[in-house]
């Protein structure tokens, strides 16, 4: 299977399976790819794109790590 055809096979899910797919498969798929520090410089701007587009900025997006971050210390 090309990328091609695995994108247009994902562009085709649901939304929930669209959803599912990224909670489940994200955390995999970017254990090998995060040791490549150029990979990194790349996503940023991507993550950047999909936060602004959420209607969360950068700050709210900190406050809410820093709450989850405690929630996993206790």
């Amino acid at each position: 299977m090309t990328t091609e055809q695995i994108k247009t096979a994902l562009l085709g899910l649901s939304k929930e399976e669209k959803q599912a797919f990224i909670i489940d498969t994200l955390p995999e798929l970017a254990k090998e790819v995060i040791k490549e520090p150029g990979f990194m410089v790349q996503l940023f701007p991507v993550l950047l794109g999909i936060l602004k587009e959420s209607g969360m900025d950068l700050q709210q997006l900190l406050q809410m790590a820093a709450m989850m971050g405690a929630q996993q210390e206790q």
